[in-house]
């Protein structure tokens, strides 16, 4: 990772994000729980937060939930009676996110399952659309993420998906990485899919090379 990259982003961060106590505990939490540093960067969560709101979303699904850190800032960028669900597979995981969601006092925004997404996805089928889909799991599932997301939105959804780029190895078909096998079949389904219109960015900052991708169901 540059080192001018990093400087970059807590030059961003310092001029347009600021501290947060709240947020700051929760990643010291996350790191003395051991998780591992998967969460977006301040100036990324902030940016998540400025898509929630320019959708106008009141309903958010999340797609991995690691510490919360992500959920947090997206719960709180929604309006009064909004709600945020999100998903964990790791037990672990899922218990320092719930310790963190009641230190953000978000427990009324935030409703979690613990489990494989695979197996709750199904379950939210009839409660609703989402207004905002953020995909930030295991990648090789990505694909599938996918086919869940468009049965649980409607026209007008954001669909996200992070780390998109993979230092780079999306471009190279032959990877022996599964994961990067799998953002490709993601790209591959919504280069395909009618319903979506859709873009991709490649970005560095403090968590290296890599990018995200946004969707727009039609």
């Amino acid at each position: 990772m540059s080192e001018k990259w990093q400087q970059v982003d807590s030059y961003i961060v310092d001029k347009l994000v600021g501290s947060d106590d709240t947020l700051d505990a929760i990643l010291q939490n996350n790191a003395r729980a051991g998780l591992p540093a998967h969460d977006v960067a301040p100036n990324q969560g902030k940016l998540l937060a400025l898509f929630a709101q320019m959708v106008g979303a009141k309903r958010i699904l999340e797609i991995g939930t690691l510490g919360a850190y992500s959920t947090v800032w997206l719960a709180r960028a929604l309006p009064e009676g909004g709600e945020v669900v999100t998903l964990e597979a790791d037990q672990h995981h899922a218990q320092v996110a719930r310790q963190n969601i009641e230190l953000a006092g978000l427990q009324s925004r935030i409703r979690l399952h613990q489990g494989p997404a695979l197996d709750t996805l199904p379950a939210l089928i009839g409660s609703g659309p989402f207004d905002m889909i953020f995909i930030d799991a295991d990648k090789p599932n990505n694909p599938h993420y996918l086919q869940w997301a468009l049965k649980l939105s409607r026209p007008g959804t954001l669909i996200i998906g992070d780390n998109v780029v993979r230092d780079g190895e999306v471009v190279n078909p032959a990877s022996d990485d599964d994961r990067v096998q799998g953002v490709r079949s993601f790209f591959d389904l919504i280069a395909e899919e009618p319903r979506l219109s859709a873009t991709a960015l490649q970005t560095v900052g403090s968590k290296g090379w890599d990018g995200f991708l946004l969707a727009r169901v039609l």
